[in-house]
């Protein structure tokens, strides 16, 4: 079996993109954190004490995901054409968090997605902390991706 990610010698290598084509590219991505009822409840009325939870937890999402190539090894830095974070809830004790990334180009914007959605995750956590350590953060996964050879996936739910 050859590895992709390894050259000649065993070492790490980035892959060569430069030879397939640009496509639309699209992935979606999830996480969750399991919380007190009254935390959740606090964050959306806005009594955290370090301010909009929401709104920091958003921009932090969109600035981690611009920057998955730096903290990832293998990524290539890929020219975004999209970002978009959105908040949901259970109405009890979860909070929902989504994110969908764009581009046009030669590889998949999956871990850009998945960067947003971790990293918004733990500002909220570091937010709220002071309220809550036994925060959870659960169920960071792919949900969808679109483009490139491999085509589309979609996660069964």
């Amino acid at each position: 079996m050859a590895f992709t990610h390894f050259n000649e010698d065993g070492r790490a290598k980035m892959v060569d993109i430069s030879a397939k084509s640009e496509t639309e590219r699209t992935a979606r991505a999830e996480s969750a954190l399991r919380m007190q009822p009254d935390t959740l409840k606090a964050i959306l009325e806005g009594r955290i004490s370090k301010g909009d939870v929401l709104a920091v937890a958003q921009v932090a999402g969109i600035m981690a995901c611009k920057r998955t190539a730096d903290i990832v090894p293998m990524c290539h830095p890929l020219p975004l054409t999209g970002v978009d974070i959105r908040f949901s809830n259970n109405g009890t004790d979860i909070l929902h968090i989504e994110a969908e990334v764009r581009t046009k180009g030669r590889t998949g914007v999956e871990m850009e997605a998945l960067m947003a959605v971790s990293a918004a995750a733990l500002t909220v956590y570091d937010m709220c902390k002071a309220l809550e350590k036994g925060i959870v953060i659960e169920h960071t996964q792919l949900l969808f991706k679109s483009g490139g050879i491999h085509g589309e996936y979609h996660r069964e739910t």
